[in-house]
């Protein structure tokens, strides 16, 4: 099953994992952050984007293979979050 976002195709039958998260910068350093942490330290880090990953990596590989989308809005990732989810209804 083919998912489409702009202008990018992402295979959903080799998804191993599918979660929100946030793009943050703290203490210069760029990382990946739940969502729930992030708003749980909103006052000391800085939101960059909000983002949806598309994890492919089998368990226990090293080497990441994913797939980011990036948001402007908590709105418009959870948008794009349930027009993922009607995929797997």
């Amino acid at each position: 099953m083919i998912y489409k976002f702009e202008n990018e195709e992402i295979d959903l039958n080799r998804v191993k994992m599918l979660y929100p998260a946030a793009l943050i910068e703290l203490d210069g350093e760029m990382a990946e952050m739940s969502l729930e942490w992030m708003e749980m330290n909103e006052g000391k880090v800085h939101l960059h984007k909000y983002i949806l990953v598309f994890d492919f990596t089998p368990p226990k590989e090293e080497v990441k293979d994913k797939k980011v989308l990036y948001f402007e809005t908590k709105e418009e990732l959870i948008q794009e979050m349930q027009e993922v989810a009607k995929l797997f209804a």
